[in-house]
């Protein structure tokens, strides 16, 4: 027994031993470690991919998208992986996903992430108007996104070329009422609410409303015998279970509006509904 241990120790003790098991060691952990980063690089990964082109600010849906299995080396921080990623998401505005690609990153936007995601989120029928206001007019920046508003007129005899108005009168009322907002711009086309660590003033609301109120609205602003201001008063209609739709407040003021202003086929279409 004991000849055995001393002929291990002497085993163990030649330097030529050493640098021979040592060697050994080596190339062992190499191959291993090798043949583990081989198999990494070429175990499948599932990814999604599209089935058809798609085209800028489009909606991605299932029947858009497949799977298929590339080399887990193919795989970079860009691409997405897992296809509910993907589904219900948005193509961003200047991305166009060829077919066969793969989806990656940057191509994939939710909707609010959309330079112009407001086009996205009312009826159809309806059209865009875009308000301008000020701190004054928007209750010192408290007309928020989602917000419903009632739309006010106040209309007035426009001062002659001699600054003196004729007949001094002033007509104000309810115009529209249930307008839910869409944005809030500042001046240069930011969303005011975008960072609430960055205070900015507003310069405009957008909503929409249907066509013929939306006319309605455009006559109302481009007045010229007289001075008009269209004027939103924030509600609390976005508190309601079911917020109700745009309604006309006043057939007077509707009616006022269609007489100082030309009538087309389309105006006499909607007051004879």
């Amino acid at each position: 027994m004991n000849n055995l241990v001393i002929g291990i120790k002497k085993f163990f003790t030649n330097k030529n031993t050493v640098t021979v098991v040592g060697v050994i060691l080596a190339i062992v952990v190499l191959y291993v470690g090798y043949n583990m980063r081989i198999n990494q690089a070429i175990t499948p990964v599932t990814v999604p991919y599209a089935v058809e082109e798609i085209n800028p600010r489009t909606q991605i849906t299932e029947d858009m998208i497949s799977t298929m299995e590339i080399p887990q080396s193919m795989v970079t921080d860009q691409i997405i992986t897992n296809s509910a990623d993907v589904i219900d998401m948005y193509t961003n505005a200047d991305s166009v996903i060829p077919e066969g690609s793969l989806f990656y990153k940057r191509c994939v936007v939710s909707r609010d992430q959309l330079p112009d995601s407001i086009i996205l989120d009312y009826p159809k029928g309806y059209v865009l108007y875009n308000l301008s206001v000020d701190m004054a007019s928007t209750y010192s920046n408290s007309i928020y996104p989602g917000n419903y508003i009632d739309i006010y007129l106040k209309v007035q005899n426009a001062q002659g070329a001699d600054g003196v108005v004729a007949d001094d009168r002033i007509m104000i009322g309810k115009l529209l009422s249930n307008v839910k907002v869409l944005a809030v711009f500042d001046s240069n086309g930011n969303n005011v609410f975008a960072n609430v660590d960055e205070k900015t003033a507003p310069s405009q609301i957008i909503f929409a409303v249907p066509e013929e109120y939306h006319i309605l609205l455009r006559k109302a602003e481009y007045l010229r015998a007289y001075e008009s201001e269209i004027i939103p008063v924030p509600t609390a209609e976005s508190l309601e279970d079911e917020p109700g739709d745009v309604t006309l407040s006043s057939e007077d003021l509707r009616n006022f509006i269609n007489n100082v202003t030309a009538m087309t086929e389309e105006d006499l279409s909607y007051t004879q509904q």
